[in-house]
């Protein structure tokens, strides 16, 4: 067990921080729970953490990190870990407020809100995520994780070893570009995702890497999410996943079949019974969110979807419905 004096502290109430809900509701891929220690260990930003919530605050202890020295200037060591916590969970948002706004506009929010208070939108690291999301196309959340690790394995850098544990991070897109990639992925069980990976980050490191990205972060939400959309094998849900998680713009709503069955049982009663999400049917879901929530509809919105995944645990299914695209 882990002595009680190497934890750090981040003053928060629990009612507005929920590691279950956010952790394990299907937005990030690297995070693992010990139930016998209640104990969140997982990856970001080059540094290897260890959470643990209380009534008043999070507690974190950091296992190791790549950060250089030069990250750090001018900051103390502990609050640039205290600092990357805080904006990772988007800690300067007061939820409550949030919260009690959505309810007062939506029943079914007000419902599910009790249970799923403090489900933060984490906000990632651009290239994790959209190559987690690659991964996660017809596939479920065991096997997403297994090839986000694989990932990290052979193209990130170890970052430090606990209890005879490896951990690595998240690779930078000049890796995933290199010739080899495409065929070394089909070997390790990637398949059709192998070629979408090697050819998106292909056209990120033409496009100008990271800071293409920051580019996409100033942009309106449409138009950054038209450009994401022209990286190959990112669809219309891909891409507001990417928007919503890790480009800043919260009114992106992903429809999977989970929001379409979300949406037509309690919203939209005539999209019941349809077949396949068409680009008209994913549009007026989106919308209606929107209109329904404002400028942070995707936060909203994710808080019915982890509600809605306690219905989905044994399948722990991603899947998404057929999705009609445009010939491009």
């Amino acid at each position: 067990m882990l002595s009680p004096m190497s934890w750090n502290k981040i003053p928060i109430k629990n009612r507005e921080l929920q590691l279950i809900g956010t952790l394990n509701g299907g937005q990030s891929f690297r995070w693992t729970f010990d139930r016998n220690e209640n104990i969140w260990t997982g990856i970001f930003a080059k540094t290897v953490w260890r959470l643990q919530e209380e009534d008043d605050c999070l507690k974190y202890i950091v296992l190791g990190s790549l950060l250089k020295k030069t990250d750090m200037e001018g900051i103390k060591h502990v609050d640039v870990y205290k600092n990357l916590l805080q904006k990772y969970f988007r800690l300067d948002v007061d939820l409550s407020n949030y919260y009690k706004t959505w309810s007062e506009k939506d029943d079914l929010f007000k419902s599910a809100c009790v249970q799923f208070y403090g489900i933060r939108m984490l906000a990632q690291e651009p290239v994790e995520n959209l190559f987690s999301f690659i991964c996660s196309q017809n596939n479920h959340i065991s096997r997403i994780s297994s090839m986000v690790e694989k990932l990290c394995t052979h193209y990130g850098e170890k970052i430090c070893e606990v209890n005879d544990i490896s951990y690595y991070s998240f690779p930078d897109v000049d890796k995933l570009a290199q010739p080899k990639v495409e065929s070394q992925l089909r070997e390790l069980g990637f398949g059709y995702r192998a070629k979408f990976i090697k050819k998106s980050a292909d056209q990120i490191v033409e496009w100008g890497g990271e800071e293409w990205f920051k580019g996409l972060q100033v942009k309106m939400y449409k138009d950054a999410r038209t450009e994401l959309m022209k990286l190959c094998g990112i669809g219309p849900k891909v891409a507001d996943c990417i928007c919503l998680m890790s480009l800043n713009h919260l009114d992106a709503l992903p429809v999977d079949t989970h929001v379409y069955q979300i949406a037509a049982q309690n919203y939209l009663p005539h999209l019941k019974g349809k077949k396949s999400v068409t680009e008209k049917i994913y549009t007026e879901i989106g919308d209606h969110f929107r209109n329904l929530y404002g400028d942070m509809a995707g936060w909203a919105h994710t808080v019915l979807f982890c509600a809605d995944l306690k219905k989905f645990q044994q399948s722990d299914s991603l899947e998404d419905i057929p999705q009609k695209r445009k010939k491009r």
